[in-house]
């Protein structure tokens, strides 16, 4: 079955449809969610977090765009977690680090603004694993021996693949001068 199918089926409120999507990513978002519960809450929230992603799938069908359904689990499994850990009265260390900077004014936004397109334009133009590679590692913070395993690749495989992406990433942004000293 395709991912095209499984969401159409999905949104007629047929079972293959999510049963599809639960096959093929429920290791992708366990990772997710993992990664940010940690060690902090037991692996039965993990669980429980995981079910809700996909409730909230089976629930918003229609949410997703054909082709975009592993970024929206990923999205969902990101904010679910980190709900989660604020209903047991606990934050993620990054976001403590974000109350502490100044907001920035409207010139330095926009800048911002231009610099997150370019690096995700950047990013959606690299080739496969690599784009996969960066997405998994970066954004959803999984583990380089996690994804390794998942990609059968080795891990050293994998971290030489970041440096050369990084390297490649740093020469494209510098030609448009948006990232001095990247």
């Amino acid at each position: 079955m395709t991912e095209e199918l499984a969401l159409a089926l999905l949104r007629k409120r047929r079972q293959e449809g999510l049963e599809y999507f639960i096959e093929t990513y429920t290791p992708y978002v366990s990772a997710v969610v993992r990664n940010i519960l940690g060690t902090q809450l037991p692996w039965q929230d993990v669980e429980e977090v995981v079910s809700d992603v996909f409730v909230a799938l089976w629930r918003n069908a229609d949410k997703p765009e054909p082709g975009k359904v592993k970024g929206y689990l990923g999205k969902t499994a990101r904010n679910k977690a980190i709900n989660r850990l604020r209903g047991h009265g606990l934050e993620l260390a990054v976001e403590e680090d974000i109350l502490a900077v100044p907001t920035p004014g409207p010139e330095e936004t926009l800048t911002q603004t231009e610099r997150a397109r370019l690096l995700c334009d950047a990013v959606q133009s690299m080739d496969w694993p690599d784009r996969e590679i960066f997405v998994r590692y970066y954004y959803y913070g999984e583990p380089a021996v996690s994804i390794a395993k998942a990609l059968k690749m080795s891990p050293a495989g994998l971290r030489q693949r970041l440096k050369r992406g990084r390297d490649r990433l740093r020469e494209t942004l510098m030609k448009g001068d948006m990232f001095d000293g990247v």
